[in-house]
């Protein structure tokens, strides 16, 4: 059995539960009550969620018989700072759980314990600024769903938790699980770690219909050439048209727009599978594996082989 222990303040985001329900599925999944939780607080008793109502908790000791301390952030960690004796309780308690994770602004309370001093972390994007002014020994790399650095695990905003308890599911039981799960859960995909926060779709944020299907055709179909003429068909533009149009509406034109989703897809590729690079290359479009290694290096700073590698760490 593994032991999950929610540590909940006043104002804590609702959304941070949700990560019970993939624990849940876990269990469905291989028949057998793996994982157990319960919620906990400092003082225990009712704690006010951010939505205003109360959730009954146990009162969290350092002693407590918990594997994973799952915390939960608050909407603004700045105007509403925990309680001293959460970090404490955290800091005690570290020897005797496996891991510790802050979800969302949860990282904060890592933080204020002393717990990712000189580790890789990740945040809300919102308040990735604030965490590295106010603790400058933090190495924040504020575009990533989630990061495990050792014990300490930590994830971005909002659904972000999702992804972070999934990957957990996958270290504790299998990849497969994990999976069964996401399906379960009717998640569009299991996303890894090093994904960014704002996915490529979501960046180019068309506003019409026309440039939105561009798009989606480009996404499905990255193995092909994708020239201007056969997007502006897809859109049902004139070529002329469909650039202009193009231009205005996502601020790149359609070339850096379709490198920017090969880049994306190659990625994902590179970490969720065991296909060579001169087929990741092959099956995202680009010409080869030496013109995807130059993408690589002029949108992530990195190689492929570095993407693989880091894939692959434990």
């Amino acid at each position: 059995m593994h032991r999950i222990g929610y540590l909940l303040s006043d104002g804590f985001q609702m959304m941070a539960l949700a990560t019970q329900s993939v624990f849940e599925h876990a269990n469905a999944v291989i028949a057998d009550a793996f994982y157990h939780f319960e919620l906990f607080s400092v003082d225990g008793g009712d704690v006010r969620s951010s939505a205003g109502f109360p959730i009954g908790t146990r009162v969290a000791r350092s002693t407590s018989k918990v594997d994973t301390w799952l915390v939960a952030g608050v909407s603004d960690p700045i105007s509403e700072p925990p309680p001293a004796r959460m970090a404490k309780l955290l800091r005690q308690g570290s020897a005797h759980a496996q891991r510790i994770a802050g979800i969302c602004t949860g990282g904060f309370v890592l933080a204020e314990a002393g717990l990712l001093s000189g580790r890789r972390v990740t945040t809300h994007w919102a308040f990735a600024t604030q965490m590295q002014d106010r603790f400058p020994d933090v190495v924040i790399e504020s575009d990533r769903i989630f990061i495990v650095d050792g014990q300490i695990w930590t994830s971005a905003g909002m659904t972000a938790g999702l992804d972070l308890a999934l990957a957990m599911v996958e270290k504790d039981l299998d990849l497969e699980v994990a999976r069964t799960v996401a399906h379960m859960l009717v998640m569009p995909q299991r996303r890894s770690g090093g994904q960014t926060q704002h996915a490529q779709m979501l960046r180019l944020a068309p506003k019409t219909d026309r440039i939105q299907t561009a798009l989606n055709y480009a996404q499905q179909n990255l193995n092909k050439t994708l020239g201007v003429d056969e997007l502006a068909q897809a859109a049902n533009l004139s070529p002329r048209q469909f650039h202009r149009l193009f231009m205005q509406e996502t601020g790149k034109s359609p070339a850096k727009a379709v490198e920017s989703l090969r880049l994306e897809a190659a990625r994902l590729m590179i970490e969720r599978s065991r296909h060579t690079l001169d087929v990741v290359a092959r099956e995202t479009g680009f010409r080869d594996r030496r013109h995807m290694r130059e993408v690589f290096l002029r949108g992530l700073g990195v190689t492929p082989q570095a993407v693989r590698r880091d894939a692959r760490a434990p």
